[in-house]
């Protein structure tokens, strides 16, 4: 067949929880972890970015509130 196993083979495999165990041991071996020092940095880097979104938004919404005030007030 010139796409792979069939689908018997692949059943036989999935049925094997011993083998899925080592597939999946060797696929977490494959991973690059981040180091300390990349962790810290990519933490702090989101928490400065979460920080500037929510002055963003908070100044937006205050605009926003201004405006949307005086435009009411005015109407009245």
């Amino acid at each position: 067949m010139p796409f792979g196993p069939g689908l018997n083979e692949r059943k036989e495999e999935m049925a094997n929880p011993f083998k899925f165990a080592q597939d999946v041991r060797a696929e977490v071996r494959k991973v690059t972890w981040p180091t300390r020092n990349e962790t810290v940095v990519t933490t702090v880097m989101v928490f400065i970015l979460v920080f500037l979104a929510s002055l963003f938004f908070f100044l937006a919404d205050q605009v926003l509130s201004w405006a949307v005030g005086s435009l009411l007030e005015w109407m009245s």
